[in-house]
């Protein structure tokens, strides 16, 4: 049955964590931002499983470039995806949207996700350059293990405007440096793309050990 589903598998598929890792909204799965943190994470002991939302999935079909689906429409693929592809080590996962809507779904107390943490890649606090338009505050509440990896210069929400956010207790939160919203730093930065995402790709196995052996 999950094989009908638009994914990508990498790492073991007995390994005993598998990632489910959701596109942000203006690219899918195949993103070689997804591609390259996913490289640097499966293996023996993590499968990584990349989806795409139905509204990529049908882009992917037909090449036509389409908005993303509407809220109810994401948060209901993202718990099928989750009871389709469950797994005693589940982590759910998303890049800017993807991650934002893995977040909401625990929004209203759900906690049937059966889901151990959270990784959330670039969390879009507002558009760029409309700080007016805020939607961070179910990192406010969420009471679910969450790792927030973001870049330092991000336009969706960067460390100088977070320096007081108050983030839930449940929320562990690292900065890229200099990166933007997909950890990419400026080359004065003196840290290459490359040395973000591993370090990216460094905390989210730290966070999965450490909520496994506190769970």
């Amino acid at each position: 049955m999950a094989e009908a589903f638009d994914v990508i598998k990498e790492g073991a598929s007995d390994a005993p964590v598998r990632i489910l890792l959701a596109h942000g909204a203006g690219a899918g799965m195949e993103h070689e931002f997804l591609s390259r943190l996913s490289a640097l994470l499966a293996g023996p002991q993590i499968e990584v499983v990349r989806f795409n939302f139905p509204y990529m999935s049908k882009r992917a079909q037909d090449g036509k470039r389409r908005p993303p689906d509407r809220q109810p429409v994401l948060l209901a693929h993202w718990r099928e995806m989750v009871r389709v592809f469950a797994h005693p080590g589940l982590f759910l996962a998303g890049k800017s949207m993807g991650g934002r809507m893995a977040a909401e779904l625990y929004q209203d107390g759900e906690d049937e996700m059966n889901a151990a943490g959270l990784l959330i890649l670039g969390y879009p606090f507002h558009p760029p350059a409309k700080p007016d338009r805020w939607r961070g505050e179910v990192l406010k509440q969420i009471k679910t293990p969450t790792l927030l990896l973001q870049g330092e210069r991000d336009t969706f929400g960067s460390r100088a405007e977070l320096a007081d956010f108050p983030f839930s207790p449940a929320v562990s939160v690292h900065w890229l440096t200099d990166g933007d919203h997909g950890f990419k730093p400026r080359k004065a930065s003196c840290v290459s793309e490359q040395e973000n995402l591993q370090q990216a790709a460094g905390r989210i196995r730290a966070f999965i050990a450490a909520t496994r052996v506190s769970g």
